[in-house]
């Protein structure tokens, strides 16, 4: 599993502008990081998908985008 978590946080941090990226379970469980992402957001990003997922019932699998014009 756990090549499997590096391949998608790899793949991720592949785009341009990503600076970081946190991997997390429906429970808000922290399954790896890149960049400036940090295990200890896992469960505050969870729950914000949560309730995003809520704006759009249709939609299973929700993507929210934080930027900042802080810069690592």
């Amino acid at each position: 599993m756990e090549e499997q978590v590096d391949f998608v946080l790899d793949k991720v941090m592949e785009e341009a502008g990503n600076v970081g990226c946190v991997l997390a379970n429906n429970q808000g469980l922290c399954l790896g990081t890149r960049g400036v992402g940090s295990e200890h957001s896992a469960g505050i990003i969870v729950a914000i998908l949560d309730l995003a997922s809520k704006l759009d019932p249709k939609c299973n699998v929700p993507v929210v985008s934080l930027e900042s014009n802080e810069r690592a």
